[in-house]
């Protein structure tokens, strides 16, 4: 296991800082926790982190919990693991544990815990001091339930419980643990499997808005953060080309609904003023002022909004191969990315795969990163839709 001493941290910070000063100029917006935001399972992974109108499976409580009514199995388990940074160290990773369960044709719930490790560090004030062993980490619980309103349509909503242990008491006596909560309400569609000249075909659309709650702050003294409040929308359709071969096609858009930062006095720099009165913006007004308060008016705020495609070949429903593109503007944090990722299922387990290669200058700290997931379904079959 790779340490990293308190200097060491502290020089990452300043890099950092060097960093967050250049996206304050671009207007780049910032949040806590933004490992929120982090695609926890494999299979989305595979299609370019997108999952709110793709077909539903054990990990839909992340993207669109609307979607267990019209999941196959009637209960489900589901463990991924995504190493973080892992071309710089080995002891940074996401991990993500789901369970879901049909309790009847119209109603689902579902429960996941998703933990974020930053490793364990060495803090030293003196090169001979006995290192104190510091282990930042940030985890969620969530709760959702879900019901069918018609054969076709279903809406959600979720809970989330948010603990964030990512400041170091080391560089700031006051820090603290700093916890919160969010609310996600989101609605699924699913159409019927429907008859074309060369093929038969499904259409699925998807719309999500998560983490709505309360900013977050690390001590008493401090500045409250805004979490990643965000709304995905989506759609899909299935190819079904015959009874062994399904080719499933997804386009997604996410916007955070968190404001821009910017001149507000327009002196031409964001001075401590600025920060100020964006500090004062409340959680509620911040979702609101989010779609119309970006500086260079609608040109801009199309910028914030991200949007990445899909595909998965399935056979026989035992195998899948997937692909996908994510696309973020440069002006807005320049995530860009191509994903590839693998699916069997052999009895009731599932095994999912999936890795990225980044296409911009920016580069993710999930490049290279292999993602690993497994499934275990139980229970009856519901009929497919």
């Amino acid at each position: 296991m790779k340490k990293i001493s308190l200097y060491t941290f502290a020089v990452v910070l300043l890099v950092g800082g060097k960093s967050f000063a250049q996206e304050e100029r671009d207007r780049v917006i910032t949040t806590a926790a933004s490992t929120l935001m982090i695609a926890a399972d494999a299979r989305a992974a595979g299609l370019g982190d997108q999952g709110v109108a793709t077909s539903a499976d054990a990990y839909s409580q992340q993207w669109n919990p609307a979607k267990y009514v019209f999941v196959q199995s009637e209960q489900g388990l589901g463990v991924n693991y995504t190493p973080y940074l892992s071309e710089l160290v080995n002891d940074i990773f996401l991990g993500n544990v789901t369970y879901y369960n049909r309790i009847s044709e119209r109603s689902a719930f579902g429960a996941s815990l998703k933990y974020f490790s930053m490793g364990n560090i060495e803090a030293r004030d003196y090169p001979d001091e006995v290192a104190r062993i510091l282990s930042p980490n940030e985890f969620t619980l969530d709760l959702s339930y879900a019901l069918k309103l018609s054969d076709h349509f279903s809406m959600a909503v979720a809970g989330r419980f948010l603990r964030s242990d990512l400041k170091i008491a080391e560089l700031d006596p006051d820090a603290s643990a700093a916890n919160t909560f969010g609310v996600d309400v989101s609605a699924f569609y699913q159409s019927d499997q429907i008859d074309f000249t060369q093929f038969d075909g499904r259409w699925r659309a998807g719309v999500n808005i998560s983490n709505i709650g309360p900013k977050i702050k690390y001590d008493a003294g401090g500045q409250e953060n805004f979490i990643p409040t965000n709304l995905k929308l989506g759609g899909g359709f299935d190819f079904i080309l015959d009874n062994s071969n399904r080719i499933g096609t997804y386009l997604e858009f996410n916007k955070l609904l968190v404001p821009t930062p910017q001149d507000f006095d327009g002196d031409g720099d964001r001075d401590a003023e600025d920060i100020q009165e964006y500090n004062s913006i409340g959680a509620i007004e911040g979702i609101f002022k989010s779609f119309g308060d970006a500086p260079d008016g609608m040109s801009e705020e199309l910028k914030e909004i991200t949007y990445a495609v899909g595909a998965e070949y399935v056979y026989e429903e035992v195998f899948s191969l997937r692909t996908g593109y994510f696309h973020e503007s440069p002006e807005k944090g320049s995530r860009e990315f191509i994903s590839f990722g693998a699916g069997f299922r052999h009895n009731i387990v599932d095994i999912d795969l999936s890795y990225l290669f980044s296409t911009s200058e920016v580069v993710s700290p999930l490049e290279g990163t292999l993602r690993f997931g497994l499934t275990f379904n139980f229970g009856s079959e519901y009929e497919q839709y």
